[in-house]
């Protein structure tokens, strides 16, 4: 068993004197216990749990705010339809108009001819009055009168020919002049139309711009919210697998603080039955420089007697190799510090003379087997910066 061990060590350190880096100082560190974890893990639980609560005000400010724009939208929308609807109506009143002004142009052009159609006619009564001979002409044609009668129809004639040409003529001119005066008045009405149909236009386009603007602020607070959802997904996986390592690290003190009594309680060895391996005293000095190595020399001999109290204690391995090595026990074990220490032999004159004196049986913590840092009740001996338990 023994042989084994040593070959076991010469293993490790040959493996980590690769990664050592020669002639360096290396700075000591001491281990985090178990309960250090389990204690920073919750504080580390309730900074998520925060970011967690952020995280959800957040997103329910993005959300107030993004109904509130999606209130807008729909109150531009809701105008824009209106605006688009008059515009309409516009283009159909403007098509109307413009159909109408065709048709007044078309009268006023008939009203026009026929006005010149009677001044026409008019010029041929009097030019078939003067190719009868002029004045003479009509005066022939009133003296030809068989009797005073006939010559009273004949100058009402006259009268009544030269009456209708001028009132025809008239009518024909007012007419022309009222179709004219529809005409430019639809023209007016026309432009107006346009007018509005313009002013409807940039409206339209104005409201559409400020459609889209708000279309675009509302897809980017979707984006957001997206984005703040995925972050609170996130934060409750964190929270979840925060939790299940709180519980394993529970767990795992409370075994500690378990075996901790069960050991104060167990069968304990006298250290004159233990009987240590070479390279032991190297080990735990190593061990010692790991986990204490900037602690003052009472502190030093403290760590050193628990390995050595865990050594006597029924409750652990009954080897210093055992004890050191025994799973997730010393962190500086599993990370690597201690076969780096041990390849360099970074133990200080005091942590040998520490080791020296646990292996002796010298114990300034009775039978603690654990240490830590302090934290607020946990009971047990105080020696610089380490509680022991």
């Amino acid at each position: 068993m023994r042989s084994a061990y040593k070959r076991t060590v010469a293993a490790v350190l040959a493996m980590m004197l690769a990664v050592a880096a020669a002639g360096s100082a290396e700075v000591p560190v001491r281990a985090e216990t178990t309960l250090e974890r389990l204690q920073k893990a919750k504080e580390e639980k309730e900074k998520t749990e925060d970011n967690k609560e952020l995280a959800e005000d957040n997103k329910a400010a993005l959300q107030i705010t993004q109904n509130s724009l999606l209130g807008q939208l729909s109150t531009l929308n809701d105008e824009l339809e209106q605006i688009s609807a008059n515009l309409e109506n516009l283009e159909a009143d403007i098509l109307v108009k413009e159909s109408e002004i065709s048709q007044t142009q078309a009268a006023l052009e008939a009203a026009i001819q026929r006005q010149e159609d009677q001044y026409e006619t008019m010029k041929l009564h009097i030019k078939d009055m003067y190719e009868r001979g002029g004045v003479n002409g009509y005066l022939d044609f009133l003296f030809s009168a068989s009797s005073f009668s006939d010559f009273l129809n004949k100058s009402d004639y006259i009268d009544k020919v030269n009456e209708y040409d001028q009132k025809m003529l008239k009518q024909f001119e007012q007419t022309s002049e009222q179709v004219a005066n529809i005409k430019v008045r639809l023209e007016e009405e026309l432009e107006a139309l346009n007018v509005l149909k313009v002013e409807a236009e940039a409206e339209k386009n104005r409201v559409t711009d400020l459609v889209n603007q708000v279309s675009a602020n509302v897809k980017s607070y979707n984006n957001q919210i997206a984005d703040a959802e995925a972050t609170i997904n996130a934060l409750e996986n964190m929270i979840g697998k925060q939790e299940k390592d709180i519980a394993v690290l529970q767990k795992q003190y409370e075994e500690e603080l378990a075996k901790s009594r069960l050991a104060a309680q167990s069968k304990w060895r006298d250290i004159s039955e233990i009987t240590f391996e070479e390279g032991d005293r190297k080990l735990l000095a190593n061990i010692i420089y790991c986990e204490a190595g900037g602690e003052p020399y009472e502190g030093q001999v403290a760590v050193g007697a628990v390995v050595i109290n865990r050594v006597l204690s029924s409750c652990y391995p009954n080897t210093v190799v055992g004890v050191i090595y025994q799973k997730k026990q010393f962190s500086p074990v599993a990370c690597g510090r201690l076969a780096l220490a041990l390849a360099n032999d970074s133990a200080t004159e005091k942590c040998y003379q520490a080791a020296d004196a646990a292996m002796s049986g010298v114990t300034n913590v009775g039978q603690c087997v654990y240490f830590r840092t302090p934290i607020p009740g946990l009971e047990g001996i105080r020696i610089g910066g380490h509680i022991f338990y």
